[in-house]
């Protein structure tokens, strides 16, 4: 996708580091940042300097990378793959592209894991482009046959940023938004701002707008009363983890805009490459660990003020504590389809079974 006109990835080796966009920075400013070192990769994962599922699971990998130019023992693998795996708990392509390193390299001879380390990164990398564009294309279908349906504008509500800043390039839940919108397929997204760090408003907002594609921000509880007036044709979200039996794990609020779409006839779909199944789960409520993040991204925000600085404000009562729950799981029963790289399935373990 393109930042003011130039294409850009949201991350990318050069000859002995790795650069990503440092997303804590956006809409106010465009910045890059330098990942020198496996703490580096670690760190940006930690404080969301790089965020959504494909992004971390690959950005975790570039890590083991890091780790393994600067020292290719057993110990050193060991090390690297612990620290990152509990960087952040909740979204299982972490695990996955940390395990994939692992798998690997681990019977590699030392001299050589450094050089396979960089090109298994870049692979894994390169994979998530084209099974993010893939994706786009299944997902776009569902828009063009919606489109043909009704003949005008298809209004579109997203939730949290599921575009190509949470993955390497294109976005999954906004990668068919995008491929729809280049087919020149009339539509409109309503982007929910999705508190506490307004990943929609800030995020999603930003890159659609890098795009040219229609769009208006709205508060986080405005979503089922849009529905209720027949102002939301269909919805689609991204995910951090699917279980085998098709629950899914979002940004908290997700479960909310499931049931109100569910209440109104509105078709939900979640966008997601199958690396984010994770197989080992049935039970997505009782299984998937919940992150509980600071209190902080609660009881503050941050802006742009009149003189073009971003600062941070506090917006409860002093002493009031805040629960920061980071995501919330969506049962299988309210998810009208499972958009993947291999094509649209339904939310159960069936169907999904094709899918391994």
């Amino acid at each position: 996708m393109k930042v003011n006109g130039t294409p850009f990835r949201t991350i990318w080796p050069t000859a002995d580091a790795v650069e990503i966009i440092d997303q804590t920075r956006l809409p106010h400013m465009f910045a890059t940042l330098r990942l020198n070192t496996m703490r580096d990769a670690e760190r940006a994962i930690r404080d969301m300097q790089v965020r959504g599922a494909p992004l971390i699971g690959v950005t975790a990998a570039y890590g083991v990378a890091l780790a393994m130019r600067d020292d290719a023992s057993d110990a050193a693998l060991a090390d690297a793959c612990s620290v990152l795996l509990a960087a952040r708990p909740t979204a299982v392509n972490l695990r996955w592209g940390v395990e994939k390193m692992r798998a690997l390299l681990a019977p590699l001879p030392e001299s050589e894991r450094a050089t396979a380390a960089w090109q298994e990164a870049a692979r894994i990398a390169d994979e998530d482009v084209a099974i993010n564009a893939a994706i786009g294309k299944h997902g776009s279908e569902i828009v063009r046959a919606i489109h043909q349906h009704k003949n005008a504008t298809v209004n579109i509500l997203t939730h949290c940023n599921a575009g190509w800043l949470a993955t390497v390039d294109w976005g999954t839940a906004l990668a068919p938004i995008y491929a729809a919108f280049d087919a020149g397929i009339p539509l409109h997204v309503w982007v929910d701002e999705t508190r506490p760090r307004n990943q929609g408003a800030s995020l999603t907002a930003w890159e659609l707008g890098q795009h040219g594609v229609p769009h208006t921000v709205i508060v986080d509880n405005a979503g089922g009363h849009l529905m209720q007036h027949g102002m939301v044709d269909m919805a689609i979200v991204g995910c951090d983890r699917v279980t085998a039996c098709g629950d899914v794990c979002n940004k908290i609020g997700t479960y909310l805009k499931a049931l109100a779409a569910h209440d109104n006839g509105v078709p939900f779909y979640v966008a997601l490459p199958t690396p984010t199944i994770d197989w080992t789960l049935q039970d997505g409520v009782k299984e998937i660990p919940i992150e509980e993040r600071a209190e902080e991204e609660v009881t503050h925000i941050a802006g742009l003020c009149d003189d073009g600085q971003v600062r941070t404000v506090q917006v409860t009562p002093r002493g009031s504590r805040a629960a920061n729950y980071g995501f919330d799981v969506t049962p299988a029963r309210l998810v009208t389809g499972l958009i993947t790289e291999r094509g649209v399935v339904a939310a159960d373990a069936g169907a999904m079974r094709t899918l391994k």
